[in-house]
């Protein structure tokens, strides 16, 4: 039940029309396109691209490691991490209309010889054991109730020493998040861990600790000056671009976007970004 009603959330009925129309009004359904072309749209996480970037420095990303993204969407970072760092990608997510636009993305930025899409579970994922060298993840554990199990299977498919490298929204002190949010229009599909449990958990599946920084006021800044952005195209009746995260949410996402602002402010959201490794001591 769950799992439907997130489905639902991501991905309205004419969503992969809705996209295809917004490429071609922004020349972008045409082979050889970059993937920071794409940025507006298929980096769905706080502060886009650049935390996406960062992350990637931080976790040591470099040519020819293994990559799994859990949570992928429509695979904006899984194309980054091929473009810019030489990794090969799987991107996992449950959501098939997301799956079959990244896939479209993928081709046309000709990166689906080092980038691939399964459509199924982080919870059981359909890989081996030791599969990956890094375990990638932005902002989609909040949809994930069962963390535990979300670890244990992220440490099993990791080889000896491999990474997991995540940028995730967590519960803050000062009360549950204004919904609807990006993530969930309502409590019931958002599984929201404090900063502390999420370290707990990972202890309990064997990660230790490499990184661990507080994002917190970076992302309310970021989420401040975009809504200011807004407000300015809206005064001017310049009205939402081509590509934008729109797409992905439907009307409500000016409404999840000012939310989530509001939730940054007030401390009852916070933002880690995290490495983490396993085996290795």
């Amino acid at each position: 039940m769950a799992d439907r009603r997130i489905i639902e959330h991501y991905a309205s009925g004419d969503f992969v029309a809705r996209l295809d129309a917004a490429l071609a009004a922004a020349g972008l359904d045409r082979p050889g396109i970059a993937p920071a072309d794409l940025t507006f749209v298929d980096q769905f996480h706080s502060r886009g691209r650049k935390a996406t970037l960062e992350l990637a420095e931080a976790a040591g990303l470099r040519p020819g490691l293994r990559v799994l993204d859990l949570g992928s969407g429509v695979g904006g970072p899984a194309r980054t991490l091929a473009a810019e760092f030489g990794c090969s990608v799987t991107g996992l997510d449950l959501v098939a209309d997301y799956c079959r636009a990244a896939r479209r993305l993928t081709r046309l930025t000709g990166l689906d010889d080092r980038v691939r899409f399964v459509c199924g579970s982080a919870l059981q994922a359909p890989f081996h054991d030791g599969s990956f060298d890094v375990l990638w993840t932005q902002h989609a554990a909040m949809n994930i109730a069962d963390k535990k199990r979300l670890y244990a299977e992220c440490a099993r498919l990791l080889v000896p020493c491999g990474r997991l490298a995540l940028n995730d929204v967590v519960a803050g002190l000062a009360g549950p998040p204004h919904f609807p949010a990006p993530w969930a229009r309502d409590p019931a599909t958002s599984f929201l861990a404090t900063a502390d449990e999420l370290r707990g958990r990972l202890a309990v599946a064997g990660f230790q600790i490499v990184s661990w920084e507080d994002r917190t006021e970076t992302v309310a800044d970021w989420a401040k000056e975009a809504l200011a952005k807004q407000a300015a195209r809206a005064a001017s009746g310049a009205g939402e671009p081509a590509l934008g995260l729109h797409l992905l949410l439907g009307p409500d996402f000016p409404r999840m976007a000012d939310n989530f602002a509001r939730s940054l402010a007030e401390r009852r959201v916070e933002v880690v970004s995290a490495v983490l490794e396993i085996g290795c001591r």
